[in-house]
């Protein structure tokens, strides 16, 4: 699967949970919020990583919900890009190029 594609299959996904917050809210959640719950999912995986580092106990395997938020993160990324009308491919692209010139000269 290309980037390109997890871009339109996330938009597709993003709005159907628009249609509920509209069922549930009244309103569809703003960028914003978006990037909010984004936020929140990058923090737990912050928590599952020390988890499965060792470093924070917990009670459970965290593996499967470890691999969860990580692709919930790109999720939101790519759910993120599409709102704020950011080609995420071209982003990639300059951020990588340059992080290239930077470190792999």
């Amino acid at each position: 699967m290309n980037l390109q594609q997890i871009i339109e299959r996330s938009h597709l996904i993003r709005e159907k949970y628009h249609q509920l917050e509209r069922i549930n809210h009244q309103k569809e959640w703003s960028v914003i919020e978006d990037a909010l719950a984004f936020l929140t999912d990058a923090g737990l995986v912050g928590r599952l990583t020390m988890s499965q580092q060792e470093r924070w106990v917990m009670s459970k395997d965290t593996m499967p919900e470890l691999e969860h938020k990580l692709a919930e993160c790109v999720w939101w990324l790519a759910v993120l890009s599409k709102r704020m009308d950011i080609d995420l491919e071209k982003a990639m692209e300059t951020f990588l190029s340059g992080m290239e010139q930077r470190f792999l000269r």
